[in-house]
């Protein structure tokens, strides 16, 4: 099978397309196209929702041409079209909800709503053969989430930031530091020149019961260290980059850990742990849970960096998986800008999405 996947749900839009392959075990992405809006967002030091709609508009059509002519096929030759259809920027998201209704409409093919979220936890999947059930954590610019992936449209959340998302925090910190945007890069590749025992920094629900998160407190207090200082130096700033990265670290450690005791009073042990979202391509998050895997003899699943961030070939392939088991929407599906993973606080969420 064949399906060609849209992602625009924030700044960058993607169009990839994923193929599944003999015995299940993963896909192949025949096509992976990634078009950046830094440029257009970076004098604003974020995301700015309108100019994100309308790059999207601009070059959605180019890249849909692209990855048809870069796959070697033409629209007839896929099987289905996916679209992240939310949570996001409901801007950006109905330009691309659109494109992908208008081309199934046109060429006569199923039409796939994809959660963004469902399309990260599902990524170990497409790149090596994964068992359900296993733990995904989904840490990104605006989800910090451990979720019980049990199956294809089966998740219960067992942990989620009461804040700040990890993506968020290293975005503020890195513009409270001065350095350019996207910040996340920007603190991990000033933490590498720094001392990360400097700084005392707070390590927000370490120990506590449950697996949720709060970052909010972390940031508070590297604001606070610098307006203590006045005005940094390059050492400082490497400093409190270090020292904040080794907190966020300690935190998804103890956090992951306190989630594999929830997964396993739930009646099991998972089959692995899956990184996914944009923050999932920090080294230094990667270093560590690969250590704690190891302690644990869990399998720790990381996709390429690329397939972390927002990109089309994972929601292609959430088309997929969501294909091949018969889910599949009408052409009526609204765009959803908040669209919680799991059941049951997506009954809590009922009529907002």
């Amino acid at each position: 099978m064949r399906v060609l996947g849209i992602e625009t749900t924030c700044d960058e839009t993607a169009v990839a397309i994923v193929a599944s392959r003999i015995g299940g075990d993963g896909g192949d992405i025949l096509s992976n196209e990634v078009m950046s809006q830094i440029a257009q967002h970076a004098a604003y030091g974020g995301v700015v929702p309108e100019i994100a709609a309308r790059a999207h508009i601009d070059v959605l059509d180019r890249l849909i041409a692209r990855a048809l002519a870069n796959a070697g096929l033409d629209i007839s030759g896929l099987d289905a079209i996916a679209a992240s259809a939310g949570p996001g920027l409901i801007g950006g998201i109905l330009v691309g909800l659109t494109a992908a209704k208008a081309l199934a409409l046109a060429a006569d093919k199923p039409f796939i709503a994809v959660n963004h979220l469902e399309a990260h936890a599902l990524t170990g999947r497409l790149t090596e053969r994964l068992d359900f059930p296993y733990l995904a954590l989904l840490v990104s610019g605006g989800h910090t989430q451990l979720v019980a992936v049990l199956g294809v449209d089966d998740y219960r959340r067992l942990g989620s930031t009461v804040d700040d998302a990890a993506g968020e925090a290293f975005d503020k910190v890195a513009k409270m530091l001065g350095l350019p945007y996207p910040g996340g890069p920007q603190v991990e590749r000033a933490a590498e020149a720094g001392d990360e025992r400097r700084f005392d920094f707070p390590r927000p629900m370490f120990g506590r019961p449950g697996a949720d998160f709060s970052l909010s407190g972390l940031k508070t207090a590297v604001r606070q260290e610098i307006a203590r200082i006045g005005t940094p130096t390059e050492r400082d700033i490497a400093d409190l980059a270090a020292s904040f990265q080794a907190a966020i670290v300690d935190v998804i450690v103890d956090r992951v850990r306190s989630g594999l005791r929830l997964f396993a009073e739930g009646g099991g042990r998972p089959n692995g742990l899956v990184i996914g979202g944009g923050v999932g391509a920090n080294g230094a998050i990667r270093r560590a849970l690969t250590r704690l895997c190891a302690e644990t003899g869990l399998r720790f699943v990381m996709p390429p960096p690329a397939l972390c961030s927002d990109n089309g070939a994972v929601v292609a392939w959430a088309g997929l998986e969501r294909f091949a088991r018969g889910l599949t929407n009408d052409l009526d599906f609204a765009a959803r800008p908040r669209w919680p993973l799991d059941a049951e606080a997506s009954k809590l969420h009922h009529g907002k999405a």
